[in-house]
């Protein structure tokens, strides 16, 4: 049956990849109860279904730093997401594309800048701050190189998050018998192993292999991706990239709303309201929930962002009404890559838009820059963002 919802998207992706990947993208931090929040909250957020209004005509374009958008949806920054279909990043970014939205690039990502680049458009580039300060040059050199329009600069990872799922399923993979499971696991999906295990190399992250190439497998990229994370960074470290970045940046991972406060004081030009999925501290605010506090605070100095359990238009158009300019959608195209590739990506972007536009219809939102507060009911969520 082909999938007719990102709930529908899910399910597929799980029937077909190794269960370790499907959850390294599906699972969270501890308990997983922000991550259930993200879902809920928005879902808890009421529409304000209106009549007899003239919509007829309908406007669900909007612009970014420049950048004009078919609709306020942005594909978020998915580590190793090539491992979900054959150099699955290109063929994200081909299916956002073709759908007139922006496509961010991890930099964990299996395919390189370039590659992306040229197998469809220059993506918006996602960095972390980490200890090896030449590798961050190297890396915003080849951004600016291939005329990456974007740098999001995610600032919520000066640790790893305690990612129970993961560990259970030995995502590292640093014995004899955790390898042994894994390879099991995907002899068990052969439709994935034919595409991606034996079609879809290097299954290594290109970014990093382009300046330590000694690295060799995905064990030794997590060792050293972990080691590199700094936990010193402040504020003051984010000079150090406006130095060598000329372009819009974006800063992700921001929930409280003296936070965006110091990002707007720092001079960038978005921010991003999210707690990255749900997979770093549990127990926080659902992006939802902190999203009207920060967009109160500095949403007429930058351009709010949010992510964080947006599965539907619906969810979308809730978001923009209490106070985004557009939403980072992460999971949602990921399980759609899992399930159908380029061609499911294309498909859940389909659906965003389908639903998005029946919301607007119902809310007399006739076009989403118009989006406010009166659109929703109420603002239930499970936290707050100051």
């Amino acid at each position: 049956m082909r999938p007719v919802c990102v709930d529908d998207y899910r399910l597929a992706a799980r029937a077909r990849l190794p269960k370790i990947l499907f959850d390294y993208i599906d699972g969270g931090a501890y308990a997983e109860q922000t991550l259930a929040a993200n879902v809920a909250d928005l879902r808890a957020v009421k529409l304000r279904q209106r009549v007899l209004r003239d919509v007829a005509k309908l406007s669900m374009a909007t612009e970014l730093f420049g950048q004009s958008l078919s609709m306020p949806v942005v594909l978020a920054p998915i580590g190793i997401a090539g491992m979900y279909a054959r150099r699955g990043e290109v063929q994200a970014a081909r299916a956002a594309k073709a759908a007139g939205v922006p496509f961010t690039l991890s930099t964990v990502g299996l395919c390189p800048i370039a590659e992306v680049a040229e197998g469809a458009s220059p993506p918006w580039f996602q960095l972390y701050m980490i200890r090896d300060r030449g590798f961050m040059g190297e890396m915003l050199a080849r951004a600016r190189e291939a005329a990456c329009p974007v740098l999001v600069f995610t600032v919520d990872l000066p640790v790893p998050g305690a990612r129970y799922r993961d560990a259970r399923n030995g995502m590292a993979a640093d014995s004899f018998a955790a390898r042994l499971r894994q390879a099991r696991d995907a002899l068990a999906r052969p439709g994935w192993m034919w595409d991606v295990w034996a079609n879809g190399r290097p299954l290594t992250p290109g970014n990093v292999a382009a300046v330590a190439p000694d690295l060799k497998s995905l064990t030794q990229f997590w060792t050293w991706i972990g080691r590199n994370f700094d936990p010193s960074v402040t504020w003051k470290d984010i000079d150090w990239v406006r130095e060598r970045w000329p372009g819009p940046l974006v800063i992700k991972g921001v929930l409280d709303a003296e936070d965006a406060r110091e990002a707007a004081g720092i001079g960038a030009d978005g921010i991003v309201v999210s707690n990255h999925g749900g997979r770093q501290l549990d127990g926080v605010s659902s992006g939802i929930a902190a999203l009207p506090g920060v967009a109160d605070a500095v949403g007429d100095r930058l351009s709010v962002l949010m992510d964080g359990g947006v599965r539907s238009g619906l969810d979308v158009l809730r978001a923009l009404s209490l106070g985004a300019k557009a939403c980072l959608i992460g999971r949602a195209w990921a399980y759609a890559l899992g399930a159908r590739g380029e061609a499911g990506v294309a498909h859940v972007l389909q659906i965003l838009r389908s639903e998005l536009k029946v919301a607007m219809s119902l809310t007399g939102c006739t076009d989403v820059r118009d989006a406010d507060r009166g659109l929703v009911e109420s603002t239930t969520g499970s936290g707050n963002s100051a």
